[in-house]
């Protein structure tokens, strides 16, 4: 197997794994909605609303992670628009960090994975698209 085919395997495979996230905490979220949280009833209906609203969006963001893994190498729009929306909402979840105070473990580690890793896996689908096209020597596109 040669290096650009295991570092194509080897992204889509991650990518797989993080997508994971989002969908089944956005199922999760959708099916219970605040109480996924651990938090008591009752809580007002708009919350619910807004809660059950934007479980339904990460849930769709990481299904359409998913539909970037086959042919991960010609994603490239598709797949630095979901990074913009991820990494915003990580930008959104710091900003919570910052005025109302630390998070569980789990939000904190989804806040590393949005402001971290995400954008380590733009740079790496980049590589993956730019040897797959011939411009292994070439840091943009």
């Amino acid at each position: 197997m040669n290096r650009s085919v295991s570092g194509k395997a080897a992204l889509q495979i991650v990518v797989g794994v993080l997508a994971a996230t989002p969908v089944l905490v956005g199922i999760a979220g959708i099916l219970s909605g605040p109480e996924f949280l651990h938090v008591a009833a009752p809580w007002p209906v708009d919350l619910d609303s807004h809660f059950r609203f934007l479980s339904g969006v990460f849930l769709a963001i990481g299904i359409a992670w998913y539909s970037c893994i086959p042919g991960i190498e010609t994603k490239t729009e598709r797949f630095r628009l979901l990074a913009a929306c991820t990494f915003t909402g990580g930008l959104a979840r710091l900003a919570s960090l910052l005025t109302a105070g630390a998070p569980s473990l789990g939000h904190v580690a989804g806040l590393c994975v949005e402001l971290l890793a995400v954008p380590a896996l733009v740079w790496w689908q980049r590589r993956v698209a730019n040897k797959a096209s011939g411009k292994a020597g070439l840091s943009g596109a």
